[in-house]
């Protein structure tokens, strides 16, 4: 058999095993459209009680490793800024979700030089003293961070990508088995998942959060533009971008002309904010 041939049949029998246990999924809109007009629908085979249960159990063990270490929250001033933003976009999320509002939210930065940031499912937020710092962010900046992590504890992101190695790894499984061939063909039966499936889906949660992010932003009183402003400070730290198909990110130039064309389409609800 073919290179060609074995991974056409590969191709062709993991997405029949996915789109036949995808049935047994749940279909679900995680959060309201907004203004930004995300829409798309989510195949959920996990519930979100596991994925918020191990998500708060996972962000308490981080915490409390790096309150060990001496690593949480050690600057005041960074915390208060963090936590005077989340309190300002907490309320927001009801634009996209009700419910958002009413979780058990926590936020705290940890000292790392790391830039970056994120929040796990149910609101649990941490924000990195290297992207304070290093970056020397602005408060809208800062909620351009926030507001693009929180988006994807809204759309439940991590609830999808485990649903969807779940699905995948059975598919894999099952293609294996049909074909006869052994970990050599099951590798490649991942690489073909992450290839065709796997990283352009997480590019569209990439778009999604950051659509959401600057909505969130300009309706909590932060300028949606500097989500502009944040990823070309990130551009000048230095590092090319990874080749575009094997990223799970848009790339630079694709993302600050989405993150443009969105930031202008919410900048209305910025101005209404500023002026309550």
């Amino acid at each position: 058999m073919t290179a060609r041939i074995r991974k056409s049949m590969w191709k062709t029998t993991i997405v029949a095993a996915a789109m036949i246990m995808a049935t047994g999924c749940e279909t679900v809109q995680t959060t309201q459209a907004g203004a930004v007009g995300v829409d798309r629908t989510q195949r959920m085979a996990v519930s979100s009680q596991e994925v918020d249960q191990a998500a708060g159990q996972q962000y308490a063990q981080v915490m409390a490793e790096a309150r060990a270490k001496g690593l949480l929250n050690t600057n005041p001033a960074h915390v208060a800024r963090v936590r005077a933003i989340a309190q300002r976009i907490i309320p927001a999320t009801a634009a996209f979700r009700p419910d958002a509002v009413k979780w058990g939210w926590e936020a705290n930065v940890l000292t790392a030089s790391e830039v970056n940031a994120w929040c796990m499912p149910g609101g649990k937020i941490a924000v990195y003293s290297g992207l304070i710092e290093k970056l020397q962010v602005s408060d809208d900046e800062l909620a351009a961070v926030m507001g693009h992590e929180i988006a994807h504890a809204l759309r439940e992101h991590a609830r999808e990508r485990v649903s969807e190695q779940s699905l995948a790894g059975t598919a894999i499984s099952i293609g294996a088995a049909v074909l006869g061939v052994g970990q050599g063909g099951q590798q490649l039966g991942e690489a073909l998942y992450q290839g065709v499936l796997g990283l352009p889906h997480s590019r569209a949660q990439e778009t999604e959060a950051d659509r959401i992010g600057v909505e969130l932003a300009a309706r909590a009183g932060y300028d949606p533009r500097a989500a502009i402003t944040l990823w070309q400070k990130m551009g000048q730290m230095g590092g090319g971008d990874p080749v575009k198909w094997l990223s799970t990110h848009p790339s630079r130039e694709d993302r600050l002309r989405d993150l443009t064309a969105y930031s202008q389409r919410v900048l209305p609800l910025y101005e209404q904010s500023r002026r309550r």
